[in-house]
């Protein structure tokens, strides 16, 4: 993450002055080996050269349902990637396995910072920009934007990564692993799998020009 934030940084200073936002799409936490760090370090590390936009994708609707006290998602959370954020906080895999689903969440609740929830909790479901709609998903397709449901923006995946429809807006999205970007006139999808290929990818947008950068290589123009 920091290497990929290195390099839009960099990006940034290379184009002239412009109204700038850095929009991150969610699924910070959860699988890889550091989810309390990624958090504690967007924290207190804004970027000085645009605003910040969290999105909240499924993984932290997950462990944010653990820690407002919904026991029964925390088995199902530690299994989809859960352990290893649980992991971050203090709380060891190893006593878990041995610990009821309640003693687990009312542990992982008395070592996750309050700040953290906080940050969890105020991230949002979409940003939109001119002609592009961030969401961590996708869209469901024929609902007007303005009532789609939190589920879908965070799950969505069939019914929306086939369909060639119009959405008024072209749907920037993570949440479904593609080898590379993928560009479609109507969506474009930016998981490359961090958690497991270690590459990460981020897409700038000024006016009608587009253009990737990546966690382990140079910018590729679209």
């Amino acid at each position: 993450m920091l290497d990929l934030l290195a390099r839009i940084e960099e990006d940034n200073r290379s184009r002239l002055p412009a109204k700038t936002y850095l929009v991150f799409l969610g699924d910070l936490v959860d699988r890889g080996p550091d989810s309390r760090g990624v958090i504690e370090h967007l924290i207190a590390n804004r970027p000085s050269f645009g605003r910040t936009v969290f999105l909240k994708g499924n993984h932290e609707e997950f462990f944010l349902s653990v820690l407002n006290g919904d026991e029964g998602v925390v088995q199902p959370w530690l299994t989809y990637g859960g352990s290893e954020c649980a992991q971050s906080y203090g709380v060891n895999p190893g006593w878990a396995l041995n610990a009821s689903q309640a003693e687990i969440m009312d542990r992982l609740i008395g070592q996750v910072p309050a700040a953290h929830v906080e940050f969890l909790s105020n991230m949002a479901d979409t940003f939109r920009f001119g002609d592009y709609l961030f969401v961590h998903a996708g869209v469901r397709p024929g609902v007007e934007l303005e009532k789609q449901l939190s589920r879908d923006l965070r799950w969505i995946r069939e019914g929306f990564l086939d369909d060639s429809s119009d959405h008024g807006v072209v749907v920037v999205h993570g949440h479904t692993i593609v080898e590379a970007p993928e560009e479609r006139p109507n969506r474009i999808g930016l998981d490359t799998g961090a958690y497991k290929t270690g590459v990460l990818t981020a897409i700038g947008i000024e006016g009608s020009e587009r253009w990737f950068l990546r966690s382990e290589g140079a910018a590729t123009p679209s």
